[in-house]
C-alpha cells in the first residue's frame, strides 16, 4: 500500500468496556471506527477534522514558499489566517498573473496507461490539454509526483523543442522500469491536474530513472511545469478568493520615515565624527558616502526591492562603517602616545585594529547568514542588505579610508598633533 494512503490509529479507547468488551464502536483521537455488519465504517472525530485542516494548511504554506522562492521575488511575505486561508505579499513583482496561475495549479502530477477498457470502475476518461480530444486513462498509478527528485526545462536538440527533463527516486525508478518493460507499445498518459500532458508510445525499457515530458511547451511554461514539479503537489487546490494591487503611493509614508531615520542618522554620524576626529572624521565621512553609493549599486544589480527592513539594514550598515573607523583612529592614538613616527603609528593603528573589526564583521554576517537561510520575507531582505553592507563596510574601510588617510598623514607626518 503507498504510504501516503496509509492511516495509523495509535490509540484506542474501548467506550464500553465495563459492559462489552466486543462494543462494535471504538474510538482514537482522530478517527471513529465502526463495526456495520460485515463491513467497518470509520470517520473522523472533530479533533481529526481540526488536525486535517492545519496539517494541509501548513502543508499548503511551504510548498507556495518553494514556488514563490523559485520564481525569486524579492522579501515575500506568506502568512497563516485562519484555519483556512493563506495571505501572499510580494513587493516588487512584475508579473502577477504567472504568480497566479503557479499558485492555481495543484501540481498533481501521475503516470497512467492509456487503456481501451471502457470499465468505469477502472478507468477515468481524461481530455487532452487542448480541451477538444479525449482518451481512457487507467486509474492505476504507476509513479506520483512524490517520486520526482528533480526536474528541470531543456531543449531537445533532436527536434528542437522545449522539454522538461525529470529524474526519479529509487523506488519511482524501478516502478517506472518494470512499467515500461511490460508496456512496450503501449502509450503512457502523462496527467497533470486531470488533464494529459501528452501520451507518448513507449518504444524501449526506461531503467535509469529519468525522463522528459514533451507538450508544445514554450521555455516559459516548460520552466514553470518544472518548478510546479520540484515545489510537490498542494494537498488540496487554492482558490484565489481577494487580490490587492498596492501602488507605492500608499506605502510612501512609511518609505518616507524609514528614509528621514536613515537622513538624521546619517547627519548625526557626520557631526559626531567630524567633531570628533577633524579631518579624520572628513575623511570617514567622505568614505561613508562612497560606501553608501557601493551598497545601493550592488543592491540595484540583485535588482532588490527598497522595503522598510532594507532600510534597516542600510541604517545598520553606516553604524558599524563608522564603529570600524572609530575603532582604528582610537588605536592610532594610542600608538601615538609611544610613537613619535606618525606613519608608523598609522601603520600599527590600522594593523592592530585589524582582528577586532574582522572579527565583529565575520561574526555580524554569521548572523546574516543564518537570517537568510532560516528567516523569510522580510527578514530575509534585511540579511542581504546587512550581509552586502558588511563586505562594502570592509572594502572601503580598507581600500578608501586607508588611501585617503594615508595621503593625509604623508603629508602631514611632521605635525605633532596629528589626531
Amino acid at each position: 500500500m503507498d504510504k501516503s494512503k496509509q492511516t495509523v490509529i495509535d490509540v484506542f479507547e474501548d467506550e464500553n468496556s465495563d459492559i462489552n468488551p466486543y462494543y462494535p464502536r471504538f474510538k482514537s483521537h482522530q478517527l471513529i471506527i465502526e463495526d456495520v455488519g460485515l463491513n467497518f465504517k470509520v470517520s473522523f472525530t472533530k479533533q481529526g477534522l481540526i488536525a486535517l485542516k492545519t496539517s494541509s494548511q501548513d502543508q499548503a504554506i511551504e510548498i507556495v514558499r518553494r514556488r514563490i522562492d523559485e520564481v525569486g521575488t524579492n522579501e515575500p511575505n506568506i502568512l497563516k489566517r485562519g484555519n483556512n486561508r493563506i495571505l501572499v505579499e510580494l513587493p516588487g513583482l512584475d508579473d502577477p498573473m504567472r504568480i497566479k496561475s503557479l499558485l492555481g495549479k495543484t501540481a498533481n502530477l501521475t503516470f497512467r496507461f492509456v487503456t481501451n477498457n471502457d470499465d468505469s470502475f477502472g478507468v477515468d476518461k481524461l481530455k487532452y490539454e487542448d480541451g477538444i480530444e479525449e482518451a481512457n486513462v487507467s486509474k492505476r498509478i504507476i509513479i506520483s509526483g512524490d517520486n520526482l527528485l528533480d526536474a528541470q526545462p531543456k531543449m531537445d536538440t533532436q527536434t528542437n523543442q522545449t522539454i522538461v527533463s525529470f529524474s526519479l527516486d529509487r523506488v519511482g525508478a524501478k516502478r517506472f522500469g518494470k512499467a515500461t518493460s511490460n508496456g512496450i507499445g503501449r502509450q503512457l498518459a502523462i496527467v497533470l491536474d486531470g488533464k494529459i500532458i501528452s501520451a507518448p508510445v513507449i518504444r524501449d525499457t526506461i531503467a535509469s530513472g529519468s525522463g522528459q515530458i514533451s507538450g508544445g511547451f514554450t521555455f516559459q511554461s516548460a520552466t514553470d511545469l518544472a518548478l510546479l514539479l520540484r515545489s510537490g503537489a498542494l494537498p488540496a487546490p487554492l482558490n484565489i478568493i481577494e487580490e490587492r494591487t498596492v501602488g507605492p503611493d500608499l506605502g510612501q509614508d512609511s518609505i518616507n520615515a524609514g528614509i528621514i531615520a536613515l537622513a538624521i542618522g546619517f547627519l548625526l554620524v557626520i557631526i559626531f565624527m567630524f567633531v570628533k576626529y577633524k579631518i579624520f572624521g572628513l575623511i570617514t565621512n567622505i568614505t561613508l558616502i562612497i560606501n553608501l553609493f557601493i551598497l545601493l549599486g550592488i543592491l540595484t544589480l540583485f535588482e532588490a526591492t527598497l522595503t522598510l527592513p532594507g532600510i534597516a539594514g542600510i541604517i545598520l550598515t553606516v553604524g558599524m562603517a563608522v564603529d570600524a573607523n572609530v575603532l582604528i583612529f582610537e588605536r592610532i592614538k594610542e600608538e601615538l602616545k609611544d610613537e613619535k613616527n606618525n606613519i608608523l603609528a598609522f601603520d600599527s593603528g590600522y594593523t592592530k585594529s585589524r582582528t577586532a573589526i574582522i572579527d565583529a564583521n565575520i561574526t555580524t554576517l554569521l548572523a546574516a547568514v543564518i537570517l537568510f537561510f532560516m528567516g523569510s520575507g522580510p527578514v530575509k531582505g534585511f540579511s542581504v542588505t546587512l550581509g552586502v553592507g558588511i563586505f562594502t563596510t570592509l572594502f572601503s574601510v580598507y581600500f578608501i579610508a586607508r588611501l585617503l588617510t594615508s595621503i593625509y598623514v604623508s603629508k602631514n607626518k611632521n605635525k605633532e598633533k596629528l589626531i
